[in-house]
């Protein structure tokens, strides 16, 4: 179950990064609108990603964060579901490729991996898949969203950004997202509140926008003998 909700938490934030949303206050529409346009205009000239990643993943009830860091590399695909790899480093190696809606995880090592359909994963609502939202137009989330603009914040590293609150239109796991975009357009950092308001923060560093990807590099390459359990 805890990788089944790793794999929707980072699918929430891939819907969110590069979506759209519906302004919710008038006083506020011409900037939210500089925003969304911002955001989908870098949206519409990105051709690939290459980022560092942290997950801050906080137990409200315990008041323990679990932390992992490592890489990504992503890859939109117009008006199909994109495609994407995550190589965790620490604490412990573990690989997550996404590619034709299917879902392999992997941890280095071991002699098993998971694989499933990202649809089949519990509580991957409808536009709930934290690396999904990097992949929908601003027409696709437009029904779904409210958005309040929070003001500006530097995020870990010291990078300005704006701030703003989603909420969802219908009903999620998840009871809200913040999105944290930079002054290119580029969704940086996004953090997931479960409705047991237990939080997962995903900040993304080191971007190299554009580069050549090898897309045969995607797919986890599993090694010889290894089990493949399905999700």
């Amino acid at each position: 179950m805890k990788n089944f909700l790793r794999i929707s938490i980072i699918s929430i934030f891939v819907t969110l990064a590069f979506g759209s949303v519906t302004v919710s206050e008038s006083h506020a529409q011409g900037v939210l609108q500089q925003i969304l346009k911002r955001m989908e205009d870098h949206y519409q000239g990105l051709s690939s990603l290459k980022a560092g990643v942290k997950m801050d993943k906080f137990n409200s009830q315990l008041g323990e964060h679990d932390l992992m860091e490592g890489n990504v590399i992503f890859v939109p695909q117009k008006g199909r579901d994109a495609i994407f790899r995550i190589d965790w480093k620490r604490p412990t190696q573990e690989s997550l490729s996404v590619v034709n809606k299917q879902y392999i995880m992997y941890r280095w090592g071991s002699n098993q991996a998971i694989s499933g359909k990202v649809s089949n994963i519990k509580g991957n609502g409808k536009g709930g898949n934290a690396m999904a939202f990097l992949n929908m137009s601003r027409s696709q989330l437009q029904s779904n969203y409210t958005v309040n603009y929070l003001g500006q914040e530097n995020v870990e590293g010291g990078t300005s950004t704006w701030h703003l609150e989603l909420i969802p239109k219908t009903a999620q796991s998840y009871s809200k997202a913040d999105l944290w975009v930079d002054g290119n357009g580029m969704p940086v950092q996004a953090r997931i509140t479960e409705k047991n308001n237990d939080t997962t923060t995903i900040l993304l560093s080191s971007l190299q926008k554009n580069v050549t990807v090898i897309l045969k590099d995607i797919p986890i390459q599993l090694p010889k003998g290894t089990k493949v359990v399905e999700g």
